[in-house]
């Protein structure tokens, strides 16, 4: 058996030899290496790539002799004291026999990577390097070690800009269009992998605009250059010397490369610091609507062919989209000359726009294209988000209800509104019961939510719904576009069958 299993296999490596060495022949050998030229960008660009150093003072958690000695993140020799302590601790983790000791609190530190922009000693990093940190300094190529102020931070991209004092002359590079790059391009991506100092390392583009859901502007360059911890904050460049993003994130079970790393392309990260350096702090276009996608049931309600755009579910009564004339049910599909594929699109677009720039926005109404004219205002963060206080129940009240879509409807009463805590201002007809295994469970519709308009006409009982219902069904519509306001009057778009 065990002849029979081999013997394949050395004909199959003596076949996959000669395939190789045939190929060979009419191959160019520097292709089988790589490109020409790695290791001048190196060479050219290296001394502009700094590490960032940070120390931060927390509580002590450990007590005697026993506690480990704090090492930075991604040190080889982490897992290796982890598991030492670890091993020497008793029941409770701390000190033997489960106690805790009562030690001061201790500083613990950090390393990044990061490059100069600027001689004048202006470097770009990640927010997550640097945060919550009591004291900020960067490291040269040399050794060089400099203590550096923060500029500014975007938490949303994940960028810091920080100013130190050059103590001689500095090295900077530049920024590349990170819109040009292709997919196979050759990139370079150095940093401070695992504490080790400058390291290159060499890869592909594997993708672009890549969005893995971790912020609102996810637009990615995704890389098959090996990025481990430690590189977060370092440029990745092309083979010009340009930086075309900064290494961000990568994928890996293990925390080690497995040729899965992100980059804030670049021409995200222009926008980004030079609002830090002029302003300290970001300011985002803003229009003043929620957005929803256009999914091909919605699309299918609408007339809109083929499925595009972000489709407006609620205006803000103090945003700019108000008195431009936009309206809930209306589609982005073009923002300011640009097109508007998704609600990513938009939210994108819109943030990287001037505040108070005036643009044109294409959109969709009952099928028909508009343009209207919106001048953007400044997107503020909310710093306190309003948490739901829930009461008690009132108890339940005999209603009259007509069932409509596997719903419940019932005519909104002050009885209703006191127990689903509807606004005053909220206007429709309330759900109050939804069948299991029902399109509208599936698309989340819940008691409590409130139903303002059927096929885009506003109803006010059970009885106004179902005719409008009945209506589609003869006019063979597959299915209905409900617009449905939460008990705060936040609205959003769904569709059901009406099969």
């Amino acid at each position: 058996m065990t002849a029979a299993t081999i013997a394949p296999t050395r004909l199959r490596l003596g076949l996959a030899a000669l395939a190789v060495s045939a190929f060979s022949a009419f191959a160019t050998p520097a292709l089988a290496r790589g490109p020409d030229g790695i290791a001048d960008v190196a060479e050219k660009v290296i001394d502009a790539v700094v590490n960032i150093s940070t120390s931060q003072t927390v509580e002590a958690k450990g007590g005697g002799s026993n506690t480990m000695p704090q090492l930075p993140p991604g040190s080889p020799f982490e897992e290796f004291f982890d598991d030492f302590f670890k091993n020497r601790r008793g029941p409770g983790g701390g000190s033997k026999g489960g106690e805790r000791g009562d030690n001061p609190p201790r500083k613990t530190n950090s390393l990044g990577s990061g490059f100069i922009i600027d001689t004048a000693g202006v470097v770009v990093t990640n927010n997550h390097v640097i945060a919550d940190a009591d004291e900020i300094n960067v490291i040269l190529n040399d050794g060089t070690k400099i203590k550096a102020d923060l500029v500014g931070v975007d938490k949303k991209t994940d960028l810091a800009v920080l100013k130190f004092k050059p103590p001689k002359p500095l090295v900077a590079v530049k920024f590349g269009d990170s819109d040009k790059l292709r997919l196979g391009d050759w990139v370079i991506a150095i940093g401070n992998p695992f504490s080790l100092g400058g390291t290159v390392t060499a890869g592909i583009v594997s993708a672009k605009n890549r969005d893995i859901s971790s912020g609102p502007y996810d637009s990615y360059i995704q890389t098959d250059a090996s990025i481990n911890r430690g590189n977060s904050g370092g440029p990745l460049f092309n083979l010009d010397g340009d930086v075309i993003g900064v290494n961000t994130l990568i994928i890996s079970p293990s925390g080690g490369s497995i040729g899965i790393g992100f980059a804030v392309p670049s021409k995200t990260v222009v926008a980004v610091v030079d609002q830090l350096r002029q302003f300290g702090e970001l300011r985002r276009g803003w229009l003043g609507v929620r957005i929803q996608s256009v999914t091909d049931e919605i699309a299918e309600s609408l007339n809109i062919k083929p499925a595009r755009g972000a489709l407006v579910a609620g205006v803000d009564d103090k945003g700019p989209a108000k008195p431009a004339g936009i309206e809930p049910g209306d589609v982005v599909v073009k923002f300011d000359g640009k097109d508007v594929k998704d609600p990513k699109d938009l939210s994108r677009v819109v943030a990287d726009t001037a505040v108070g720039k005036e643009v044109d926005v294409v959109i969709i109404r009952k099928g028909q294209e508009e343009i209207k004219k919106v001048t953007l205002g400044r997107l503020q963060d909310p710093d306190k988000v309003q948490a739901a206080v829930k009461t008690d129940e009132p108890a339940p009240e005999k209603l009259v209800t007509q069932k409509a879509l596997g719903l419940d409807l019932a005519a909104l009463s002050k009885d209703l509104r006191t127990r689903y805590k509807i606004k005053d201002s909220v206007k429709g007809v309330v759900v109050t019961n939804v069948e299991v295994n029902s399109d509208a469970a599936e698309k989340r519709l819940s008691a409590g939510d409130v139903i303002v308009e059927v096929a885009q006409e506003a109803v006010s009982s059970g009885a106004d719904v179902q005719k409008r219902v009945d209506q589609l069904k003869k006019d063979g519509k597959k299915s209905v576009l409900l617009l449905v306001s939460n008990a705060d009057g936040e609205l959003r778009f769904v569709a059901l069958s009406v099969q």
